[in-house]
This record gives C-alpha cells, sequence and structure tokens, in this order.
C-alpha cells in the first residue's frame, strides 16, 4: 500500500520555525511538517516507520494532516526528480535494519502552513529552483525519473569546418576550445569514425580546467613585466623561477604556472631539504612521512585542500557538503582516516538587502547561511572535528562564492600499498549508487557565470552522503582491507569516466554494472555523474571476493565495474554496445597544446591599505568581526582528538588561529597536527604579488604562535581568480602571485606540495572575484606544546615581537625566521599572530577569552607580526621583541 505520514516537533522544540520567520522578515506564525510518502509499505512496514522511524517520540510528534483545501497558506517543497533525498534515504536505510524483507521505497518533503499567504519573497527563500521544486500534496505517487534519453550521433563530424565545430561546441554546452574540438576531429578521421556522445562528453571533462589544470598546464611563451612598484622584485623572481628549473633539469619543459607553483618542491628534494614526502604515481593528496609518540611504526600524515566554489554558488548547502565530502575523498583514497577540518569562505555583504540581489543569483545571506549548514551538517553526520572556521568579506566575492575545505588525515605507513595495476586486476566499485546528480560538475566549474547560470545548472551540483563516506572510512581503516588495495581513485570530476579511467593505461569499464539510483540513466549520463560517494580500487582477481564481501559487512554496496588489459586503450560498454573507446595515449594529449602570453601590471586597486583611526573603528571592521554563532555550528569535538578548542580562555571568546589534534593512534598518542591559512584580500587589492608571498607569512606566523615549527611544515596552496580568458595582464595577476609565493617558499626553506586551482570566478563582464592565494600550512608537534592565543588571568607582560618589512614592503624573511625561532624557544603562556596588521583587534582577541583587561601602547605591526604574554618580569630577548609592549590588568 502506499500512504503519507507527517511529522511535527512538539512544541518545545519548535526552533525551526521562529528562525524561519526571522530569516524572511515575517511575522506571524508557521508550521512546518516533515512528510513521508511510503510507497509498496505493508502494515507491519508501516508500523516500524510510525513507531521507529521517522518520529523521535522525545521531541515530534505524528500529526494527521487535513486535505490540502483545508491548510489554508501553504507551501510544499520536495527534492528535484533525481536529486538525493537524504532524509528519504536515511528513512529507507532505518526500516530496513528493522524490516530487512521490506520492499517499501520513501520520498520525502517540507511543508510549510503560514497564517498569511505566500508571496513570491517566501517563495524564492525556500525553493531553489537548482535543487527542489513544489510538491503537489493533492497526489500520492513516486517522481517521474524520466525514459532513458538515446545518445546523440554526429554524422558529419570529420567532415565539419571551424563555424560547424564552433556551432556544435554551442550546441552542446562544452567547456573545451575549439583548438581542443579541432584535435578530436583529427583523431577521429586517423581512426575513420565519428565520436559518441560519451566520448565527446567524458573528453570534455578529463580535459576541463577542474580535472586537467588546462590554464596552470598552459605554456607561458612571454613574461612582460610592467609592474612599476614591484618591478626589481617580480625580475629577481623570474631570474630565481629560471634557476630552479635549471638546477632541476626542467628547461626542456615549457614554463607553466603549475610549473612555477611546484618547482619549489622540486628544488626541497633535490637538497634534502625535504626528504620525508611521500612520492609516488598514486598520491591525491599531500602525503608526508612523520613519527608518532608512542607507536614504533612509520605513519602517513595526508592533507588536502579542495574548492566548491561552482556548486555553493548555485546550490549552498549541497555544493558546501559536497566541498568537505571531496576534501575527505582525497586522503581517505590513500586509505588515511580523515580527523581533523577547517573551512575558509568568502562572501559579499550578507547584511545586503535581498531586493538588490543580482539577477540570476541567490542572496548573499542565504548562500552563507546555507553554506555553513551544509558543510556543519556533513562533517558533524560523518564524525569530523572542524575547529578552523572563518568567512571572508569582500565585494568581488558576490562574482562567485569561495567555499574551501581543508582536511588532514592518517594512517600507518604499512596499510598503504602503492602497487602497479597488472592485466588482469579488477576494479571493484564501492559507495554510493548514481544518480543524474553532478552530471556536467566539472565542466560547470570551469565556466564564467551569468544571469542564467542558476537556472541551467542544477544537474551539475553533487549530492554528498555523508554516512556512505562514514563506512567507506571504517572499511579502509581495516588492514586486512587496505593491504589488499594496489591502487585507488576517488570518484569526483568527471565520474566513472575519471575515477575508473585514471587507474590505469587499459581498462575495459562495464557500465551497465554500475549501481543506480532509480532507472532512466543512459551511458554517458552514468559516465561522467559525479554522484558521491563512491571509490574505484584495483585489486588483484584473487582478492576481489573478500573485498566485496568486507563492503557488504559495512553494509556498503561494491560490484566488479572493469578489468585491467593490455591494449593501450581505455573502453567503455553499455551490455554488448561499445560506447567509448579511445587509446590512453590521445586522452592523454590533454586537448590542444596551449600558449600564452603574460605581462604583469599593477592591480586594479593598487591603493595601501589605511591603518584604523581608532580601536573602535579597527573592531568594526569585516576582518575583525566575531563570527561566533556561525562557528558553533560545527562539531569541534567529536573524535576527542581536539588540542586547542575554536573558541580559547574561561569565556571561549578568544578565537584561535590553529586547528591541532591528535593523531588516530589506538590507545592514544600525543603527536599532533596543526594546521593555519594565509591570505588577505586587502593585500590582494594593494598587489598579487605581495598577497602570494605574505599568505606564506600569515601561515607560518600562526603555526610559530601556536607552538608549531614552521622549520618542519609542508604547505598546500589554493588559488582563486578571475577567469582568464587570453588576456595577457589577467594572468599576469596570477603570476604575480605565484611569483610571491615562490619567494616566500624560498625565504623560509619550505615548500607547496600540493594545492587546487580555480579560474572562474567572473560574473558577466565585470565582476570579479579579488585575487585570491590561500596558503595553508601543516606541520607534526607534540599536543603538550600547543599555545592558546588567549591571555591567562594573572600578571603578564606583553611583548610585540614585531616583523619588519623591507623598504618596498616585502617579506624580511632573513629577520620572520629568527622572529618564529625567538618565540618558538621562549614558549610564552599566550601568543597569537597579527592578522590585517590590524594589532588592536589581535589584542582584544586575545584578553576576552579569560576577561583581562589590558594596558598597552599600539604601534605599527605588519602581517607576520605575534603577540606574546610572558610571566611578569621575564627577560625576553628575540629579533624585534619589543621593550614591553603592554601588560594584563
Amino acid at each position: 500500500m502506499d500512504a503519507r505520514l507527517a511529522v511535527r516537533r512538539k512544541p518545545e522544540f519548535r526552533n525551526e520555525e521562529a528562525t524561519l520567520l526571522s530569516s524572511i522578515g515575517q511575522d506571524g506564525e508557521v508550521a512546518i511538517y516533515y512528510l513521508y510518502d511510503a510507497f509498496d509499505a505493508t502494515e507491519e512496514d508501516l508500523v516500524a516507520l510510525r513507531e521507529s522511524v521517522v518520529a523521535d517520540s522525545r521531541v515530534d510528534e505524528l500529526v494527521e494532516l487535513p486535505a490540502p483545501a483545508e491548510l489554508g497558506n501553504y507551501l510544499a517543497v520536495e527534492p528535484l526528480p533525481g536529486q538525493y533525498d537524504q532524509r528519504a534515504d536515511a528513512a529507507e536505510q532505518a526500516l530496513r535494519l528493522l524490516r530487512p524483507e521490506t520492499r517499501a521505497q520513501i520520498t520525502s518533503a517540507t511543508l510549510y502552513v503560514f497564517d498569511s499567504p505566500v508571496n513570491d519573497a517566501v517563495r524564492s527563500f525556500l525553493i531553489n529552483p537548482v535543487e527542489s521544486g513544489e510538491k503537489n500534496l493533492s497526489v500520492l505517487r513516486r517522481p517521474s525519473m524520466g525514459e532513458i534519453e538515446p545518445l546523440k550521433e554526429y554524422p558529419g563530424f570529420t567532415e565539419l569546418d571551424d563555424e560547424g565545430l564552433a556551432e556544435l561546441l554551442a550546441a552542446d554546452g562544452m567547456a573545451m576550445s575549439l583548438a581542443d574540438l579541432k584535435t578530436i576531429q583529427d583523431y577521429f578521421r586517423s581512426e575513420g569514425r565519428t565520436p559518441t556522445e560519451v566520448e565527446l562528453s567524458a573528453l570534455d571533462t578529463y580535459w576541463s580546467d577542474h580535472c586537467r589544470h588546462t590554464t596552470f598546464n598552459t605554456e607561458l611563451t612571454s613574461i612582460e613585466n610592467n609592474e612599476p612598484r614591484f618591478a626589481a622584485q617580480l625580475d629577481r623572481a623570474l631570474r630565481r623561477y629560471d634557476e630552479l628549473r635549471e638546477l632541476n633539469g626542467r628547461t626542456h619543459k615549457p614554463r607553466t604556472l603549475m610549473d612555477m607553483g611546484t618547482i619549489m618542491g622540486r628544488e626541497l628534494r633535490r637538497t634534502g631539504v625535504m626528504d620525508d614526502q611521500e612520492v609516488s604515481e598514486e598520491i591525491n593528496a599531500c602525503s608526508v612521512y612523520v613519527d608518532v609518540e608512542g607507536d614504533d611504526r612509520k605513519w602517513l600524515l595526508m592533507f588536502k585542500n579542495e574548492t566548491h566554489n561552482h556548486p555553493t554558488e548555485i546550490e549552498p548547502f549541497g555544493g558546501a557538503s559536497t566541498c568537505l565530502g571531496g576534501a575527505i575523498r582525497d586522503p581517505l583514497s590513500g586509505r588515511s582516516w580523515v580527523y581533523q577540518a577547517m573551512r575558509l569562505s568568502g562572501a559579499g555583504d550578507i547584511n545586503t538587502p535581498r531586493e538588490q540581489t543580482l539577477e540570476g543569483k541567490l542572496p548573499q545571506r542565504d548562500i552563507s547561511s546555507r553554506a555553513a549548514a551544509g558543510y556543519s551538517s556533513y562533517g558533524n553526520q560523518i564524525g569530523l572535528a572542524t575547529t578552523g572556521v572563518r568567512e571572508l568579506v569582500h565585494p568581488g566575492y558576490v562574482a562567485k562564492r569561495m567555499e574551501l575545505g581543508a582536511v588532514v588525515a592518517a594512517a600507518p605507513a604499512d596499510n598503504v600499498k602503492r602497487l602497479e595495476p597488472a592485466p588482469g586486476d579488477v576494479v571493484i566499485m564501492l559507495g554510493g549508487r548514481t544518480g543524474r546528480d553532478g552530471v556536467g560538475g566539472a565542466t560547470g566549474s570551469s565556466k564564467a557565470h551569468d544571469e542564467d547560470s542558476l537556472g541551467r545548472s542544477g544537474a551539475e551540483v553533487q549530492k554528498g552522503n555523508p554516512v556512505n563516506e562514514r563506512k567507506i572510512q571504517r572499511l579502509f581503516r581495516r588492514e586486512d582491507v587496505a593491504t589488499k588495495i594496489v591502487r585507488c581513485n576517488d570518484f569526483g570530476a568527471g565520474g566513472v569516466s575519471v575515477a575508473v579511467g585514471e587507474l590505469a593505461d587499459s581498462i575495459d569499464i562495464h557500465l551497465e554494472r554500475v549501481p543506480l539510483k532509480y532507472a532512466g540513466l543512459n551511458a554517458r549520463e552514468i559516465a561522467i555523474s559525479e554522484s558521491q560517494e563512491r571509490m574505484a580500487l584495483v585489486v588483484r582477481p584473487e582478492d576481489a571476493d573478500f573485498i566485496i564481501a568486507a563492503a557488504a559487512e559495512e553494509n556498503i554496496e561494491a560490484v566488479a565495474l572493469a578489468d585491467i588489459t593490455d591494449t593501450g586503450r581505455l573502453r567503455m560498454f553499455m551490455g554488448d554496445e561499445v560506447v567509448f573507446d579511445l587509446s590512453r595515449e590521445f586522452i592523454d594529449t590533454n586537448g590542444a597544446d596551449r600558449a600564452q602570453n603574460v605581462e604583469m601590471v599593477a592591480a586594479e586597486g593598487g591603493v595601501v591599505k589605511q591603518a584604523p583611526a581608532s580601536v573602535l573603528e579597527s573592531l568594526r571592521a569585516a576582518t575583525a568581526g566575531s563570527q561566533e554563532g556561525m562557528i558553533e555550528q560545527f562539531d569541534s569535538t567529536v573524535g576527542r582528538s581536539t588540542v586547542l578548542m575554536p573558541y580559547g580562555g574561561a569565556t571561549q571568546k578568544t578565537d584561535e588561529q590553529a586547528s591541532i589534534q591528535t593523531l588516530p593512534v589506538d590507545g592514544g598518542t600525543s603527536t599532533a597536527s596543526v594546521m593555519t591559512w594565509g591570505y588577505s584580500p586587502s593585500l590582494a587589492d594593494e598587489s598579487p604579488y605581495l598577497m602570494g608571498s605574505y599568505s606564506v607569512v600569515e601561515a607560518l606566523a600562526k603555526l610559530a604562535a601556536a607552538g608549531g615549527d614552521p622549520r618542519g611544515a609542508w604547505l598546500s596552496v589554493q588559488e582563486y581568480f578571475q577567469r582568464l580568458d587570453q588576456d595577457p595582464q589577467r594572468w599576469g595577476e596570477v603570476a604575480q602571485a605565484l611569483l610571491g609565493l615562490l619567494e616566500a617558499q624560498d625565504g623560509f626553506q619550505v615548500a607547496a606540495i600540493g594545492g587546487k586551482d580555480s579560474m572562474s570566478g567572473t560574473y558577466g563582464e565585470d565582476l570579479h572575484v579579488p585575487a585570491t592565494l590561500v596558503t595553508f600550512a601543516v606541520a607534526a608537534m607534540d599536543e603538550t606544546d600547543a599555545i592558546s592565543a588567549a591571555i591567562p588571568a594573572g600578571n603578564f607582560d606583553l611583548y610585540l615581537f614585531a616583523h619588519k618589512p623591507l623598504e618596498s614592503g616585502e617579506p624580511n624573511y632573513e629577520q620572520l625566521n629568527e622572529l618564529f625561532a625567538a618565540v618558538r624557544e621562549l614558549r610564552p603562556a599566550a601568543a597569537s599572530a597579527v592578522t590585517n596588521a590590524d594589532l588592536a583587534a589581535t589584542l582584544v582577541n586575545m584578553a576576552v577569552g579569560n576577561g583581562v583587561g589590558l594596558e598597552v601602547s599600539l604601534t605599527e605591526a605588519p602581517l607576520g607580526s605575534i603577540v606574546v604574554a610572558v610571566p611578569a618580569g621575564q627577560a625576553v630577548e628575540g629579533a624585534g621583541a619589543g621593550a614591553g609592549a603592554g601588560g594584563v590588568a
């Protein structure tokens, strides 16, 4: 039988109803009901649903809904067909635990009943057309998933001229360039056939900026320096870059942004400064060897930063949710346990009136609030401590939101086998089922946005499933499972085509074996869907049954999806039909060769930031405001590994600058990982070069203030810039930032061993994100060395270890190295790096945690400076130490 169940919170738990009215600025009353439509359910199924699944008797009550005509002013909202319905999925899984034989299927919806008419503002707030639609309450039926669409055919493709190819690009909405498509045309001419839709779509995905970093791998044919303020510094950095290329045998390779950003890692490995990095063909995350207190084994510490700017812009909850899911998947594919997370976002002014929202966009307030809910929801469900959360405010992020996640993971090195796939090996796909969510996500994230983006991009947003990813984490932590994995890849951008296709040079993939969320998907959709959470692992044939059985023990679906061959080709089958058959050599060309001239000029803002006139003005700045309400949504203690809470002191009001968690070792350990970040939007407006260099300075200053050792740090970098097209000056903006990054790495003798780039922060013609290069710094430390930013109550002296930049404004690396070492040797009672060159805000933040008063004399404190608190009367020596900058009252 089919039935509808309705649930409402009990009166004392209806906070969500009050919050909704506040959010939409409406008086009156609203009732919120959670609806569950059950199909093919028995009476026993319905009893189980009512008594044990859909309602918690402590906080919920089952209600009988009147007929729709009697509800009055209402709006019922349900997920669009094909979108992941988390509430329904959870209900189905719970029912199957109670009644394994059940065949019931469940969908969910939310019903809002108001005491006044539902206007367009309320409707637009509750329905994001990308993910949801209005539900018809007068009928009880399954949502239609549609029929299987036949694959397109391309007769005459090999004969098309440039105009015809350009029309095809536009008609199919491809992200590749005309030159790429002409390369494909030449290939199929050589094979004497036309491409299938699966082949064109998969190549468009393979060669997208998101998957193959095509922008960062473009050859820089010339770099012209016309930046007036930092011309000498940029010339010096370019000379150093070319010197490093020669020292590392790279002169036969083209100069690229990717090479510029990663060359220092090669240099420090060459010179032996960085000898702890794991180097392998199968690295989806930064991976280094560390020693762990209380464990004789070597451990791998893995970390990764991820960006989901594009999906979060159009579907904030799901986009931010899968930002964290995507960050987790990379180290998880390395068979490590993810235990630590940070989140950094960028938004416009969330107080902007709704009526001033740009056409085709969601209000900034809605994006920020829903994105915070999405990221925290995922982390809280999977059980991941998140202790570093911050939202930056800049008008440029109205062009497209910035949503960054960063995670840290660890595993015993013996559990991780980096082996070579061999013909006859089996590829197992395990985890979530495949739907239409995420189809086109990789290519969509590489496009600029306009007023039509919101409406046409719904299918591009993946739907994360933290419960499934938690199961995979548990499975991969089993030594008997992890040691049987030859190679592993997570399903991110590109779905099956990329995740499985990247595992080996020669693979046969059987798409008809892919478990589906619903019927109706064709071969193209199955091949490129980015549905979460899934893994592809290569195992020896004799181990396949064991892995599938082990997955079943964790309630994870697993199928043998593909076979490793020796053909030199990637082939995909849909039953007996071959829908994709390309040579690996051609796929790995990554499309047409790209070349670009670069011109470095002054930043358009070009204005040096003015110091605030008063302490109150400093505290009113968006960079100094408290974000406690947002941060409290994130579980910071799950896993019992947290060393520093997000807010320190007895009142928990001092915003800590570092995320510190002990490693997930059975029996416990005092070895911890510390992660910090650095980036200043105001510096980006002044100079991309300074912004790039000071991102490293700030990250390492925060790490030193928290008790870590910058000399043992590893970096991972996130770039986010406007869409570059072929504009030499836009390319020059990125080059300046990377040259600043290069010099900072050189100055501190640390290296970026990973990162992510995103070049699509443009809306329309003239709204762009600020030049963004975020540096994440990670180091291992002992938890007993951790230092809070909260000044203890008592009698303490404050000292300022002041950074003294060079006359040009660039960092003084020699002095900073001495400064960081002096702070580390001092072991202060409290310490904080000065951020955004604002000493007043730093001191107030340090004081509020324990409610202490300060008697200080303010002075200039550039980025890189550190304030320390030491017991009164203690002698303090060291480069840059002030002579008693203040005291605690």
